[in-house]
């Protein structure tokens, strides 16, 4: 019988260690660039919830 190789299975898991970390990083940027557009629509005067004066329900 073969002897495990530590080595490789240490590698393959920091290998997915790595990804899932490079992964929760384009989403936290994806989320936080989101955002900034989200913001910059409001600062620009385009309220999400406005309507115009006299519609709407009474």
């Amino acid at each position: 019988m073969r002897k495990p190789n530590y080595g490789f299975e240490k590698r393959q898991k920091e290998l997915a260690k790595a990804q899932k970390r490079e992964e929760k990083r384009l989403k936290k940027a994806a989320r936080a660039e989101g955002e900034g557009v989200a913001e910059e629509g409001l600062i620009e005067g385009d309220p999400v919830d406005a309507s115009p004066p006299g519609e709407g329900a009474e």
